[in-house]
């Protein structure tokens, strides 16, 4: 199975960004050998959207689940709608994260867990 984590690095020893939109790398990881691909995120300088277009790259790769610390509504609706489940709450490193999915230790989430442009670093209002 694909999956998908977000990163602050490209490898398997970097944290787990709690960001999905924002985070600088997607750790694309194939579970069945641990095999992984590195995708920069493009989408994540941008003003608004960030989220969206996350997700659609997730959906253009394959990816079936992704690992990440937190979702906003935008993303979670859109990865949603492609069929890719979303797991929040993940911390540690890539590798860490992908063995503990794959453990049967993490559950997806019915919905997100922070409000839109959160990972903007703007304190919420």
């Amino acid at each position: 199975m694909k999956i998908a984590v977000t990163a602050t690095g490209p490898s398997l020893d970097a944290a787990v960004d709690p960001r999905f939109g924002r985070c600088p790398w997607f750790v694309l990881v194939e579970t069945d050998d641990m095999s992984f691909e590195a995708v920069e995120n493009r989408s994540g300088m941008l003003g608004g959207g960030a989220g969206i277009q996350s997700a659609q790259l997730m959906a253009e790769k394959g990816v079936q689940t992704v690992l990440t610390g937190n979702c906003g509504p935008n993303a979670h609706q859109t990865l949603s709608a492609a069929g890719i489940r979303v797991v929040i709450g993940c911390s540690g490193t890539v590798s860490e994260a992908a063995q503990q999915f794959k453990g049967g230790q993490l559950r997806a989430s019915e919905g997100p867990n922070v409000g839109s442009h959160s990972g903007m670093g703007r304190d919420p209002q």
